[in-house]
């Protein structure tokens, strides 16, 4: 019998063209987005309508992309907004740029980049566990040091649950900064937000609020918050993580460290959460300092999206599948209504659900 294996091989190869030539090239800002209507790209714009309306029943200002072009805009696209928890997210890609730089590892011990890591206060050395603190620990929740972001306690042993802390996420803001031995914002201004577009009328760092302003002489920022930026800037770093770490003809984050930060870590899923169920199974829906879908928490939106996330609801949303980076700066004071008892996502579902229909 004939070989049938160069026509199949043929075959494959004609249906990866094709499935190449449909997709849309790639469109970068120059200097801003390109605008266009949803009807464009595929978009349903009385879906796209519904999520804003749901995004402004608590003010604030938004951006939706998709294949690069600016399809639906509301409120004031150049106020920066406080975007609070949202900037761990932002450590998350000065993590990966100093892995992209070979300086560390997920599983440095943190104590080998600052070995003042967990005191104060003095009864953390008696744990005995400090030595033991990885930087993935601290990347994904799991160091065990309490919630508020100055010198806290360490609640239990490294690794064995996951727990919702500025803490961590700030010493992990420490060790870098003695990595590199500068100010965090000069690093991420060079590498990562002027190559981006963004300026510093987009985006702002304050000082660090819990801790001394130096560490060594040096400006100390934090990861658990500080952040002020515009929804320019925000859709710009959802962009580069949509690309998977490039911005036009640069490697800014590597793809690796883009798939990593972006699902849950596999040593994390199914820890138990401290407090119990408060943040609704998150060490199965948590990466490096970015949340997910993995788990299908959201019914209906791709398991692939994942996002940064802070108070008064101001998100980075990246849904890969879609092509899509949607942007919210929160208003100051406001945030969506919560229900009793509900699951910590479901407060996503009406802006996130309609956007992944209008896709649809």
């Amino acid at each position: 019998m004939e070989s049938r294996g160069p026509v199949i091989g043929a075959l494959a190869l004609v249906l990866s063209l094709t499935a190449a030539a449909q997709q849309p090239p790639v469109t970068w800002p120059s200097p801003n987005w390109p605008d266009t209507v949803p009807a464009e790209v595929g978009l349903n714009a009385a879906a796209l309508e519904q999520a804003r309306d749901y995004a402004l029943s608590a003010g604030g200002s938004g951006l939706i992309l998709r294949h690069g072009k600016a399809v639906l805009r509301w409120g004031d696209q150049r106020q920066r907004y406080d975007i609070k928890s949202a900037t761990k997210s932002f450590g998350a890609t000065v993590l990966g740029l100093a892995m992209k730089d070979g300086r560390i590892t997920l599983d440095t011990p943190a104590r080998r980049c600052q070995p003042a890591l967990g005191i104060p206060p003095e009864s953390n050395a008696a744990t005995g566990w400090l030595d033991t603190i990885t930087v993935s620990h601290l990347a994904t929740q799991t160091a065990g040091f309490e919630k508020p972001g100055g010198y806290g306690k360490l609640l239990f042993a490294p690794g064995t649950h996951w727990f919702y802390s500025d803490a961590g996420p700030n010493w992990l803001a420490e060790c870098l900064t003695l990595l590199y031995r500068r100010d965090l914002d000069e690093l991420m201004f060079e590498r990562v937000f002027t190559p981006l577009g963004i300026s510093r009328e987009d985006l702002r760092w304050r000082n660090n609020q819990y801790r001394d302003h130096r560490l060594d002489g040096i400006p100390r920022r934090e990861f658990g918050a500080g952040i002020h930026a515009n929804v320019e800037a925000l859709s710009r770093v959802g962009y580069l993580y949509l690309r998977i770490g490039r911005w036009k003809d640069q490697q800014i984050l590597t793809e690796a460290f883009v798939k990593t930060a972006s699902r849950p870590v596999e040593s994390v899923v199914g820890l138990p959460e401290l407090p119990s169920d408060t943040h609704g199974n998150a060490s199965a829906h948590y990466g490096l300092l970015w949340w997910n879908n993995a788990d299908g928490t959201l019914p209906n939106v791709p398991r692939e999206t994942y996002w940064a996330w802070g108070l008064y609801d101001s998100l980075i949303i990246v849904v890969p599948p879609l092509d899509l980076v949607v942007v919210r700066g929160g208003a100051n004071g406001r945030q969506w209504p919560r229900e009793a008892d509900a699951t910590h996502y479901k407060v996503l579902q009406p802006f996130l659900g309609p956007i992944v229909a209008a896709a649809r």
